[in-house]
């Protein structure tokens, strides 16, 4: 018999964030694949103005449609204060979330008092690294679970840079929907790009909690700024850069990066889409923390390129047992790697494509992913 399985998720106040919603929706896309009703959950402060929290919910329902999962969201509060009836009356009741036979957290904010109310419960940490520092050093509490879940392939391993914040972790790699995601060819000039924020001032402590460290994709690219200029293939870079930040679009497109507009281009889950098909590879620098904790990172952007046939070329993050270093994902430490890989995902291009897709379809198709976490989860 299926199964209700309630997604809880972060995306409401975010509605801009094509890319941010595919993080869940390949999740929410996979447990329909095993046969799941999804129930699409979101957090909400009570406090937000009802006509911005509106047309929140409107747009969250508009991006969900398509994938057949626009009927499915219901809304719980952030507090213990309830969320105004003119809003929750439009979605499903949260009793019915509740009553759902597994309550598979993404979001680890999610409120105790509603997470103690499911029968079972899973967390997914999506942060690997972080996440159990940040619980380590008391920055964060999550209420009990009955499994607990990482994409971080060293998370909990003797191995690890880092502690594992007091709990039993068991490995599920990020994952991605395959028929959502089909291979699609890119014109011979495009662009190799990635989908990023830019300098989000987030501020990270280390393991130990004594040294402090900025922690964004600004920091992570500064040592790379002039990679376009001996590059074999245009480098295009979507972020979310504010009207204040001219100088910095100035700079990197002085130093020849194409910079777009991702609030522009990435909308929606659809354009987000749109975008990677159109592009003909990834290019990407990661956060100082995935180089710091060594936690064989590999994000839910790049598994998109990957399955849309694009060969990805990121900073390495590491050891992995997953990860290959120049087989469809090519991984480099420092400037002229990057310039190695780049030069070597063109001369070989059909065959990294053909690699990357390979490499999804193994180890992070989302019917697949998910079926093991089901059957650990649900007990």
């Amino acid at each position: 018999m299926a199964i209700t399985v309630c997604l809880s998720v972060s995306t409401f106040d975010y509605p801009q964030g094509g890319g941010h919603r595919w993080v869940y929706l390949n999740w929410g896309l996979g447990l329909h694949a095993n046969g799941c009703r999804v129930i699409w959950l979101e957090s909400v402060s009570p406090k937000a103005p009802l006509e911005r929290s509106l047309a929140n919910l409107e747009a969250l329902q508009r991006d969900l449609e398509p994938f057949g999962l626009g009927g499915s969201v219901a809304l719980c509060s952030t507090t213990d204060q309830p969320l105004p009836a003119a809003l929750t009356s439009r979605c499903l009741d949260l009793e019915a979330a509740i009553a759902a036979d597994l309550l598979l957290n993404l979001r680890y904010g999610t409120h105790p008092g509603i997470v103690r109310r499911f029968r079972r419960r899973a967390l997914i940490d999506i942060d690997p690294g972080l996440l159990q520092v940040w619980l380590s050093q008391g920055k964060i509490a999550i209420p009990p679970h009955d499994v607990y879940f990482s994409i971080g392939e060293t998370v909990g391993r003797p191995d690890a840079c880092f502690p594992d914040g007091g709990l039993s972790w068991q490995h599920a790699p990020p994952c991605v929907a395959l028929d959502a995601w089909p291979m699609h060819a890119a014109s011979h000039d495009a662009a190799f790009t990635t989908v990023s924020h830019w300098n989000m001032g987030e501020g990270m402590y280390d393991v130990d909690g004594v040294e402090a460290y900025a922690n964004d994709k600004r920091i992570g690219f500064l040592p790379f700024l002039d990679l376009p200029r001996d590059a074999p293939c245009r480098l295009e870079l979507a972020l979310c850069l504010a009207p204040e930040e001219d100088a910095e679009r100035a700079m990197l497109r002085a130093r020849g990066w194409s910079v777009v507009e991702a609030w522009e281009v990435t909308a929606t889950p659809r354009a987000y889409r749109t975008y990677i098909q159109r592009s003909r590879g990834e290019f990407s620098c990661v956060k100082p923390s995935c180089i710091r904790l060594q936690n064989a990172w590999v994000s839910d952007r790049s598994l998109c390129y990957l399955a849309s046939g694009k060969p990805v070329v990121v900073q390495h993050t590491g050891p992995s047992r997953i990860l290959p270093d120049a087989e469809g994902i090519l991984r480099f430490r420092d400037p002229e790697e990057a310039l190695a890989m780049l030069r070597a995902a063109e001369a070989r291009y059909d065959h990294h494509c053909r690699a990357g897709r390979a490499l999804v379809e193994e180890h992070f198709d989302a019917t697949k992913v998910v079926a093991r976490v089901l059957a650990q989860a649900v007990g």
